[in-house]
């Protein structure tokens, strides 16, 4: 049976495009081979689809972190705009941070979030997310701490 085919129309269906279609369905068999050995999969099109979703799900938030940063450059003076090498520096950059940023709980993420780029106090995200001073501050050192393990562990 060829699944490839298969997974090739439907991520072709999903994405409207045949380039990123195929780049896609080889991602998804890249990852199947490096998984360990799967015994008897009885439906091998929900298998390679759920991989594929996932795989979808991260190109859709690649492309709107890259139209985002993209809209910034656009409004950035040509004077102070980065060279061509930092600006994929930068986006590859922005790609990890927004993958680490996933890792985290929800409530974690936004009292993270609003520490770090709000600069709001543990008292004010503990009042804005209706939980204990300790909680809050659990919740900004468990993100702090993430981020570090994120940017300096051996994954």
């Amino acid at each position: 049976m060829d699944h490839h085919g298969w997974l090739h129309g439907w991520l072709r269906r999903q994405l409207g495009n045949s380039f990123e279609a195929a780049d896609l369905a080889h991602d998804v068999f890249v990852r199947l081979l490096r998984r360990p050995a799967v015994a008897d999969t009885r439906e091998p099109r929900a298998f390679l689809s759920t991989i594929a979703r996932g795989l979808l799900v991260d190109h859709w938030r690649r492309r709107e972190l890259e139209r985002a940063w993209l809209e910034v450059l656009a409004r950035t003076p040509e004077a102070q705009a980065p060279s061509p090498e930092s600006r994929l520096l930068i986006l590859e950059a922005l790609i990890k941070i927004d993958q680490m940023l996933d890792t985290l709980k929800p409530k974690v993420r936004q009292a993270f979030l609003w520490a770090q780029l709000e600069g709001l106090s543990c008292p004010q995200i503990a009042a804005r997310l209706d939980v204990s001073l300790a909680t809050a501050e659990r919740y900004v050192a468990s993100g702090l701490r993430q981020c570090y393990q994120f940017r300096f562990e051996p994954a």
